[in-house]
C-alpha cells in the first residue's frame, strides 16, 4: 500500500472527529450541554396561533387552540397535560367542561377587543354554502348589503351563541387521542358558527 493512500485513510477519521467536536462545541456554547428535556410551554403565557385555513374554519381553529390553552391555565396544568388527560380518561369533569367553555368565551372577547374578529358579512357566504335552505331564501340572503348584515349581526355574538349551544361534555367524552381534541371541537365549533350565523341572518329577511 502506498504511503499517500495510507495517509488519506488515516486522515478521514481525524477529519470526522474534528467535525463532530466542532458541532458539539457549538451546541455547548449555545446552551446545549445541559441535556435537559424541553419543558412544555406555559399555558398561561401569551399564545401566538396562526392558521393555514381561511374563513370560518381558520377562525375556529385559532379559537379552539387558544381556548384549550386558556382552559389549561385555569386548571393549573400544561396544555399538553390537559389534552392527554382528556384523551385518556373518557370521563370528563364538569370543571374541565366549564374551563373549556369559559376559555372559548374568553378568547372570543379577547379577539373582539384586539379587532381580530372578521365582520359577519365576511362569513355569511361560506355559511350559506353548507346550509340547507330554500333556494329563493338563500338568494335573498346573499343579496343583502354587507352594511345591513354587519349592522344586524355582530361576530362575537354569533360565536358566543354557538359556543353556548355546544354539547362540550359529549365532545370531550368521545376523544380517541390527543389530536381529536382539536379536530372534533374545531369541527363542532365551525358547524355551530355556521348554523348560528344562518339562523341569525334569516331573521333579517
Amino acid at each position: 500500500m502506498s504511503r499517500p493512500h495510507s495517509l488519506r485513510r488515516l486522515a478521514l477519521p481525524l477529519v470526522a472527529l474534528v467535525l463532530v467536536a466542532g458541532v458539539l462545541g457549538v451546541q455547548v456554547a449555545n446552551g446545549g450541554g445541559a441535556y435537559e428535556p424541553l419543558r412544555p410551554a406555559d399555558a398561561c403565557s401569551e399564545q401566538v396561533v396562526t392558521s393555514q385555513a381561511e374563513g370560518i374554519e381558520g377562525l375556529t381553529e385559532q379559537l379552539v387552540l387558544l381556548a384549550v390553552a386558556d382552559a389549561a391555565c385555569a386548571l393549573g396544568v400544561t396544555r399538553e397535560a390537559l389534552t392527554l388527560e382528556l384523551a385518556r380518561s373518557g370521563a370528563v369533569t364538569e370543571t374541565q367542561v366549564d374551563a373549556l367553555r369559559e376559555g372559548l368565551r374568553s378568547v372570543v372577547a379577547q379577539m373582539e377587543d384586539d379587532g381580530s374578529l372578521p365582520l359577519a358579512s365576511e362569513l355569511v357566504d361560506e355559511a350559506l354554502d353548507s346550509a340547507d335552505l330554500n333556494r329563493f331564501l338563500e338568494l335573498a340572503i346573499r343579496a343583502l348589503p354587507d352594511s345591513l348584515v354587519d349592522a344586524a349581526l355582530k361576530t362575537d355574538d354569533v360565536l358566543l351563541r354557538a359556543i353556548d349551544d355546544l354539547d362540550l361534555r359529549a365532545l370531550l367524552s368521545n376523544l380517541d387521542d390527543q389530536g381529536d381534541l382539536n379536530r372534533q371541537v374545531e369541527a363542532a365549533v365551525t358547524q355551530a358558527v355556521k348554523d348560528s350565523l344562518v339562523d341569525r341572518v334569516r331573521d333579517i329577511i
